[in-house]
């Protein structure tokens, strides 16, 4: 399977549980950069959810860690539930709280499944966790067993119609297809959408997945257009590589310097060659002159 990222990634390292101690959760809670990048990618989640009418819906927030997320789905005007594996993340991210929050938590390890009754949210977001659940941390643990359960009692919670909208990490293509495979074998439709695909530092993975259909609804959902698509991109290029030849050009004209590929550009270089006694092709009537193809 084709590689997506080289260097080393916690997943490797040791579980999430140990990972996430307090000392890693301090230092998650109060980096700036990590603020602004779990919000920027929350906003994006929100957004592929397509949350209809101006009622505040319940959404859960799978791997909220300490929080983060929940303040841009407050923001928003929803309430939220998280679960995370990490008891450190969770003390963290009570502490900082706000009394006024109109979230809860609760420690719990995804691979086990979900404790929730049927129906009881409107859509869930899940920010940079779904990679964990294909590692094996003990002998114990099948990854695919922990998938298949994973999204069984995801798609058992959700009302009808709702979406789950995860941000994560492949580290293959096999794990893409894990995963997109229990999901449609749980009774999702949807699939996986790249932003920013040509990008080394803005690509994103999503997989945005429907729990069905909204009473009143016909067919199957539509997945959402992926941001910085590579029609966008081209046209930016080509632009910008014409615009940068145009300003060359008029530069040149300005200083008075020599037209590149001209006769006496090329009779120059020509010129130069044979000083540094460097092997130079003859001159003649023809140099410099735009020739006719070959037969």
């Amino acid at each position: 399977a084709r590689k997506f990222h080289n260097m080393s990634r916690p997943e490797h390292l040791c579980p999430p549980e140990i990972f996430y101690n307090k000392e890693e959760a301090s230092k998650y809670a109060t980096s700036s950069r990590m603020l602004e990048i779990q919000t920027k990618m929350t906003e994006r989640a929100v957004e592929l959810l397509c949350l209809q009418g101006t009622t505040s819906k319940l959404i859960l927030d799978i791997g909220c860690g300490t929080g983060l997320s929940g303040r841009v789905l407050e923001k928003h005007g929803h309430y939220w539930f998280g679960t995370d594996i990490s008891r450190s993340m969770l003390e963290v991210g009570k502490v900082g709280r706000k009394s006024t929050s109109s979230g809860d938590t609760l420690e719990s390890d995804m691979g086990i499944g979900l404790p929730f009754r049927a129906g009881t949210f409107d859509g869930c977001v899940s920010i940079s966790v779904l990679q964990w659940l294909c590692q094996a941390n003990n002998s114990e643990q099948v990854p695919i067993r922990r998938v298949n359960r994973f999204f069984n009692t995801l798609y058992g919670c959700m009302i009808r119609g709702a979406r789950c909208v995860f941000q994560f990490y492949p580290e293959n293509t096999r794990q893409v297809e894990m995963l997109s495979t229990a999901a449609l074998k749980a009774g999702f439709t949807g699939g996986v959408l790249v932003d920013y695909p040509n990008s080394a530092k803005a690509k994103k993975y999503f997989m945005v997945l429907f729990a069905g259909v909204l009473p009143g609804q016909h067919g199957t959902q539509t997945m959402p257009k992926a941001l910085g698509t590579e029609e966008a991109q081209s046209t930016v290029r080509y632009e910008s590589d014409r615009r940068r030849g145009k300003e060359m050009k008029n530069k040149r004209k300005n200083t008075g310097a020599v037209e590149v590929k001209s006769k006496e550009w090329i009779l120059n270089k020509k010129e130069a060659r044979a000083k540094k006694g460097l092997k130079t092709a003859r001159k003649s009537a023809y140099t410099g002159q735009n020739r006719g193809p070959k037969f």
